[in-house]
């Protein structure tokens, strides 16, 4: 195997190029789609519901809502609180901008907590220095998976009436002290876009244990309109609807919940796949310039394995974080950044005042992270290729 890296003038590892989060597609959901198709029932309807039950039972949540995305629900999630004007909602920098955005949509101030390096997730001891008197809510953001201690953030939540808002984007099969992600908090927003673990294309879950909640996003999540105009095209006939609000176009189709239906059902297939995958890395890793993900801490967490997120040891490299993606990228490999921290992007950093050195945490994650390919439809040539290609780069530019 030549040793000399593409990026400095050897062959390309490969010829066929691995997409970073390609999901797996199998017939089920094929076929389920195509019966939407042939049936014409193309909107909201009976697979969504299919949908939303199967995920409820699987989160252990009592209520389960289906949404066109993530963002979607965490926006509703925030409505539903009812936030004042100058509400303040605290979360994590080192997360997507959906998490921050929603929050501005909402009406409200977020606030940035610093992570705990290891973990790469908030803690309460930075979250409680960052509590106001305009403090409301708090979204923890359970990051590549790996659960944020629940029962802390809980018990802070309570001492200071604050709701719990989870990102769970990362997190569909996460389990924090023995609780699963989805039925701890007051809301709890989940993803299924199409790098997830499992997929809709695009897509997202809002759970609750909060009935009224429930009903109020149920409403919100269409234009505002009564309940009962999820079900006015039914074969049963016409049903009129009410508009009680101003909502949002926010419903997930039949045809998205046919393919997240049948992602669901082989969820733990792919979760195994994945740890298979993930410990073959930590093995492969252990003697280069990087720092591999940690697993879980605490007794009774279950991490997701959303991502494997690479901390490269840039001072014992020539190159940083971009000119190795770049290699990666030149070995017909793809990677990802999770993330470049929210108050480094221009938008936050000028809206609100926000500078390098304030979340140093998050700053060295965000400078040094990489997230290489872990999917259920890589297979063992694929995993082994991303091992050599890694290692001959780290080495070849290692000082």
């Amino acid at each position: 195997m030549d040793k000399i890296p593409a990026s400095a003038g050897g062959k390309p590892l490969r010829d066929k190029y691995i997409i970073f989060g390609s999901p797996v597609i199998e017939k089920p959901e094929i076929d389920d789609v195509v019966d939407s198709l042939t049936t014409g029932w193309l909107g909201t309807g009976p697979k969504v519901k299919r949908f939303e039950e199967a995920f409820k039972e699987y989160v252990q949540a009592k209520h389960a809502v289906a949404v066109n995305s993530c963002t979607a629900a965490l926006h509703l999630a925030l409505l539903v609180i009812d936030l004042s004007p100058d509400a303040e909602v605290i979360t994590t920098p080192m997360t997507f901008t959906a998490t921050a955005a929603s929050i501005i949509h909402a009406g409200a101030r977020p606030i940035f907590a610093d992570v705990d390096r290891k973990s790469m997730n908030i803690t309460t001891e930075f979250i409680e220095p960052v509590i106001t008197e305009n403090t409301k809510a708090i979204i923890p953001v359970h990051f590549a998976g790996r659960p944020c201690n629940m029962e802390k953030i809980m018990e802070l939540s309570e001492r200071y009436d604050l709701k719990i808002i989870e990102d769970a984007a990362h997190a569909i099969e996460t389990v924090s002290q023995g609780k699963k992600i989805g039925s701890i908090g007051d809301l709890t927003c989940f993803s299924f876009y199409v790098t997830k673990n499992i997929v809709t294309g695009e897509g997202g879950m809002l759970t609750t244990n909060n009935e009224e909640y429930a009903e109020k996003i149920k409403v919100m999540a269409l234009h505002g309109m009564t309940k009962d105009a999820w079900h006015r095209f039914t074969d049963q006939g016409f049903k009129h609807y009410q508009v009680i609000c101003a909502g949002f176009k926010y419903n997930m189709t039949d045809i998205q919940a046919a393919i997240g239906y049948h992602q669901l059902n082989r969820i733990e297939q792919f979760a195994s796949r994945r740890k298979k995958i993930w410990d073959y890395y930590n093995g492969a890793f252990k003697e280069l310039p990087v720092i591999t993900p940690t697993d879980t801490e605490l007794t009774g967490d279950r991490h997701a394995r959303h991502l494997y997120t690479l901390l490269l040891k840039i001072e014992d490299l020539k190159i940083n974080r971009d000119q190795f993606m770049d290699a990666l990228h030149k070995e017909n490999i793809g990677t990802g950044v999770h993330y470049i921290a929210l108050h480094l992007h221009p938008y936050y950093a000028a809206r609100y005042n926000l500078k390098r050195g304030m979340f140093p945490n998050a700053e060295y994650i965000s400078d040094r992270t990489v997230s290489i390919p872990l999917s259920a439809k890589l297979n063992d040539a694929d995993v082994e290729d991303v091992v050599e290609a890694i290692s001959r780069i780290l080495n070849y530019y290692a000082k």
